[in-house]
């Protein structure tokens, strides 16, 4: 029969563990979904890694809380990731960097495989009783063993026993291959591995080195703790580096970016040439302020790039990319700049503001004093006053 368990425990560190697990499985189903384009296999790894991660510390997560002795056949369920988190992150970072598939990628998470075919042979069917012990030696070894009834002989059970030594072996065989293989990358590309600008190389670089803290971190509580007592510890700081993570995707997120920092990304295919579009530049100037065609009411963007000799979605895109307007943005500030000049001229006094705004192409005085006020700040009436008081 199997005894009453403990308490459940609360404190901080279950809940900065718990909120750790939803938001790692949250990131996870984030990259796992966006596994597409030149990004596709390094992201699917990342995937994996959060996935991994959150895994892991729920497993810990049900033990340290000891909620796990309420569902004992969950007990270890996630030891297989332990030796999938170290090659998945390589790979990660070894694709990201080369924006290429590895074919032979697959072989690394060959001890994973391995490992899980035989937590599933040997540990995964063992007896509630069994699975008891397993739990309560690792979270409460002062609590007494039940009788069990398990079946295998002793040597069988090696790996189970040592699975903490091979985890630290694969993490820091890892570990220390990314950090050759960036250090690599950045002497290819001429910066510093420390360098301070940010770029996707540094993103790894911090990637890594969080990764190789977690060894550190590892080392020092398997050293300090007897049994898992310390995995709570461990579990923490794989939520910290979830965490970072997280903010990190969030401040990369294309809806905090500026409207027009996606302009160059809507003329991503096109033809326009850097000559094409320097002529057309001059040229634009030139006739604006010669022609002043800004004057006609029914000037459109067709109009000027007829006129110009290009197409309208070149036109667009050089006022897009070159000049940070749109046509009508473009337009208006012609407009009022001639509206300015007519406004603070003497022999101007008795034309109306209504005039004004007709003069200068807009067909209504509502419609004048809108554009007036975005690009000066104040109404024609009130530009004219402040012209006005300025000679007196």
């Amino acid at each position: 029969m199997i005894p009453a368990s403990p308490p459940i425990r609360t404190d901080l560190f279950s809940l900065f563990i718990l909120l750790g697990c939803v938001q790692g499985l949250i990131l996870s189903y984030v990259f796992l979904s966006h596994s597409k384009g030149s990004t596709r296999q390094s992201n699917l790894f990342l995937g994996i890694v959060i996935l991994a991660m959150a895994i892991i510390i729920t497993d810990v997560w049900l033990g340290y809380t000891n909620y796990m002795f309420q569902v004992l056949w969950l007990v270890d369920f996630s030891e297989p990731l332990n030796l999938l988190i170290a090659p998945a992150t390589f790979l990660y970072i070894k694709t990201g960097v080369n924006q290429r598939s590895d074919k032979r990628g697959w072989l690394h998470i060959i001890p994973f495989m391995i490992y899980l075919a035989y937590m599933c042979l040997l540990i995964y069917p063992q007896g509630l009783d069994f699975k008891y012990n397993a739990n309560q030696g690792s979270f409460h070894p002062e609590m007494p063993r039940l009788p069990t009834n398990s079946y295998g002989s002793e040597w069988m059970f090696y790996p189970k026993w040592h699975i903490n030594d091979f985890t630290f072996a694969s993490m820091l065989i890892y570990q220390v291959a990314s950090i050759v293989f960036l250090t690599k990358a950045f002497r290819k590309r001429g910066v510093s591995f420390f360098t301070g600008e940010k770029s996707s190389l540094t993103w790894f670089r911090d990637f890594c080195l969080q990764l190789a803290f977690l060894v550190v971190v590892f080392f020092v509580v398997r050293v300090s703790f007897r049994h898992d007592l310390g995995d709570h510890i461990i579990a923490a700081f794989i939520s910290l580096i979830i965490y970072i993570t997280g903010f990190a995707v969030i401040r990369k997120s294309l809806f905090f970016q500026e409207a027009n920092e996606k302009a160059p990304r809507k003329y991503e295919k096109s033809s326009l040439t850097p000559e094409i579009q320097s002529a057309t530049l001059g040229k634009l100037q030139e006739i604006m302020v010669s022609e002043k065609l800004f004057l006609d009411p029914g000037f459109s963007l067709p109009m000027l790039a007829k006129r110009l000799g290009v197409s309208t979605h070149h036109l667009s895109q050089i006022l897009n990319e070159e000049l940070k307007q749109s046509f009508f943005d473009f337009l208006g500030a012609y407009r009022i700049q001639e509206a300015r000049r007519l406004l603070a001229d003497e022999q101007n006094a008795y034309i109306k503001i209504e005039e004004i705004g007709q003069m200068v192409g807009y067909n209504s005085k509502s419609a004048f004093n809108t554009s007036f006020r975005k690009v000066t700040g104040s109404t024609p009436s009130e530009y004219r006053k402040k012209q006005v008081d300025q000679k007196f």
